[in-house]
C-alpha cells in the first residue's frame, strides 16, 4: 500500500510509487552513441587536466594544483558513469556495461563487481531498519543509541562527526578499504578477481607516473584529486538518504517501492554542479527505477513535475541535514543528538511522575 505521507511531502495529488515505477520504464533506454558521447567529454577533459598537472608539477609550477578540485568533479562524474554500468543502464549490453565499469574503477579505485554487489544491497534494502549495513551510511535508532554502552555511544558519535564522515571516512575507503573485497569474502572469487585485479591496473598506471614525473608529482597530482572526488561522492550519497523527512520502517511494514521514492531526496543542483554530478541528485527516481541512464533523468522530471518537490534540496540547504544522527522511530524522522537526549530526558521526568 502507497504511504500516504506521499501526497502531503510531494504538495501535489498523491503519487503511487509501483504504478510510478511502470510508468517509468519507458525512459530505462540507454542511447549508445549517447553514452559514448558522454563517456569522452568526461574522459579526454580529466585526463588533459590531469597530464597538465602532472607535466606543471613536474616543472616546480606548483600553482597547477589550482586545477585538483576541477579534476576532483571529473572523476566524481566518471564515478557516476561506473555507477551506472552496475545498474546496467549506461550501455543496452551487460558485457559493455560490465567492461566499461571495470576499466572506470581503475579510475576510481574502486573494484567494480564488489561495488556493483553491494550497492545493489543498498538499493534492495534502502529503509529497511532491519537489513541496515550493505552499502550505506551507519544509522542508529534514538532507542538502539542509548541502549548502548558509554564506549559505544561515543564511537558512533566520533563516526557521525562531519570530518569523519566526509573526510577520513571517504579516505579510508576509497584508499584502503576497497584494496580487499571486504564484506564478500567468503562469497566466491569473482569479488577476490575483482579486487586483486583493480589493485594491480592501478598500481601498474601509478607506477608507470612516478617513472614518468616522479613520486612527489604523481603523489601531489593523484591523492588530492582522489580525495576531492571521493569527499564529494560520500557527501552526495549522504543527502541522498539522510534527510529529516526520510523514510524508514521495520520489515513488517517495509516496501521497496515506497522507500525507493520516499527516502530518497531530490538534490536539485544548479548547473554545472549537476552535469558533474551526473544528474545523481535525481535520486529519488533512480531508486525507483535505477535503469534510467543519468542523463535521462532530467526527461522524467519534465515528462512528471510533481516530482521537482518531492524531497527536494537546493545545494544551499544540502549541509543541513548533516546535523542529523538519529532515527527517531517514535517521530518517524531523523534527529540531532541534541533532540534526542532532550526526548529522552522529557520521557524519564514523565516516566517518573508517573
Amino acid at each position: 500500500m502507497t504511504n500516504p505521507d506521499c501526497a502531503e511531502r510531494a504538495g501535489t495529488a498523491a503519487l503511487d510509487p509501483r504504478a510510478l515505477m511502470r510508468e517509468l520504464k519507458i525512459f530505462a533506454k540507454a542511447h549508445p552513441a549517447r553514452s559514448f558521447w558522454e563517456l569522452a567529454i568526461t574522459l579526454v577533459p580529466f585526463a588533459g587536466i590531469m597530464a597538465a598537472m602532472l607535466f606543471a608539477v613536474q616543472s616546480g609550477i606548483y600553482l597547477a594544483l589550482a586545477l585538483v578540485p576541477v579534476a576532483g568533479l571529473f572523476l566524481l562524474r566518471i564515478f557516476i558513469i561506473q555507477h551506472d554500468c552496475g545498474h546496467g543502464a549506461f550501455l543496452p549490453g551487460r558485457l559493455g556495461n560490465d567492461w566499461t565499469g571495470r576499466a572506470l574503477g581503475v579510475l576510481t579505485f574502486t573494484p567494480y563487481d564488489c561495488w556493483k554487489r553491494s550497492h545493489a544491497l543498498h538499493h534492495a534494502s534502502t529503509g529497511n531498519l532491519d537489513a541496515r549495513g550493505n552499502g550505506d551510511v551507519d544509522t542508529l535508532t534514538v532507542r538502539e543509541f542509548y541502549e548502548g554502552t558509554r564506549i559505544q555511544r561515543l564511537l558512533y558519535r566520533m563516526y557521525r562527526h562531519p570530518i569523519v564522515l566526509f573526510g577520513i571516512g571517504p579516505a579510508y575507503l576509497f584508499l584502503l578499504r576497497h584494496r580487499l573485497p571486504i564484506g564478500l569474502m567468503k562469497e566466491g572469487a569473482t569479488y577476490w578477481v575483482s579486487s586483486m585485479a583493480t589493485n594491480i591496473v592501478i598500481a601498474a598506471i601509478l607506477g608507470g607516473l612516478i617513472y614518468s614525473f616522479g613520486l612527489a608529482a604523481t603523489v601531489m597530482v593523484v591523492l588530492p584529486v582522489l580525495l576531492v572526488a571521493a569527499s564529494l561522492g560520500v557527501l552526495l550519497f549522504y543527502v541522498q538518504h539522510q534527510f529529516e523527512e526520510a523514510h524508514w520502517d521495520t520489515a513488517d511494514n517495509w516496501s521497496f517501492h515506497d522507500a525507493a521514492l520516499l527516502g530518497s531526496s531530490h538534490l536539485d543542483l544548479p548547473q554545472p554542479l549537476r552535469w558533474f554530478s551526473g544528474n545523481i541528485g535525481v535520486h529519488h527516481v533512480h531508486h525507483l527505477a535505477s535503469r534510467i541512464p543519468f542523463y535521462r533523468l532530467t526527461e522524467v522530471l519534465d515528462a512528471k513535475p510533481e516530482l521537482r518537490t518531492l524531497n527536494r534540496f537546493t545545494a544551499r540547504e544540502a549541509l543541513g541535514p548533516v546535523r542529523l544522527a538519529l532515527w527517531a522511530e517514535d517521530q518517524r524522522r531523523l534527529v540531532t543528538f541534541r533532540e534526542a537526549s532532550r526526548a529522552v530526558s522529557d520521557q524519564g521526568r514523565t516516566q517518573q511522575a508517573a
